[in-house]
């Protein structure tokens, strides 16, 4: 067994470990610090597989940018994770059985792209082009439609993300931008005009003390 058989048995272990303990872990915050490490072990599975793109793609848009969004979120909402996790042991075999039909799905769909023995060879005038300019040219000719039908749902999920947020709610509170311009500068200050008091001295006590 050489070195990077070993590498890629350890990196899944700590990635299964890791991505295990984002669904387990009761601190939200110690969550989404197992799923910078899951996004980490993977990236480092992409390099042994020489997809260097796609492994400093996953480091800087997902550990760099999405996940320290995240944390700055989950911090700022402080919320309540005791009343999101009731149920959780009761519902998670049926969970299980679910993820695991899910995973065999795809192991049946996925299993013949992974047969490298029929892969074509590349030529030498491939070779030079580099991994990022043949996914590029990959993805937009053999999966163009793929990737347009990935775009509508991300543009429909972005709507309905937008639309749940944007309903009227009892308890939210929002502002009228247009009112706010209308105010005038007689609206926002006010003078009063009052008499002056002046406070009376204190009187002395018994004991000659104020």
């Amino acid at each position: 067994m050489d070195i990077t058989t070993i590498l890629f048995y350890v990196f899944s272990g700590i990635l299964l470990v890791s991505s295990f303990r984002v669904i387990t872990a009761r601190n939200t915050v110690h969550a989404a610090l197992f799923l910078i490490l899951s996004f980490f072990t993977a990236s480092c599975i992409w390099m042994l597989l020489k997809a260097e793109f796609l492994a400093i793609a996953l480091v800087l848009v997902y550990i760099g940018a999405v996940m320290v969004l995240f944390l700055f979120v989950v911090m700022m909402l402080d919320l309540n994770t005791d009343s999101m996790r009731e149920g959780f042991w009761k519902h998670l075999p049926v969970a299980a059985v679910i993820g695991a039909l899910i995973a065999f799905e795809m192991g049946i769909v996925l299993m013949g792209g992974f047969q490298l023995a029929d892969a074509p060879a590349l030529t030498a005038e491939q070779a030079k082009l580099g991994n990022s300019k043949m996914l590029g040219i990959e993805i937009y000719t053999s999966y163009l439609y793929p990737l347009q039908i990935a775009a509508v749902l991300l543009l429909v999920a972005i709507v309905a993300a937008i639309a749940l947020t944007l309903r009227r709610r009892k308890d939210s509170r929002a502002m009228d931008a247009s009112e706010q311009v209308k105010v005038t500068k007689a609206d926002r200050l006010k003078i009063v005009k009052m008499a002056p008091t002046v406070a009376a001295p204190a009187q002395p006590t018994e004991g000659g003390q104020a």
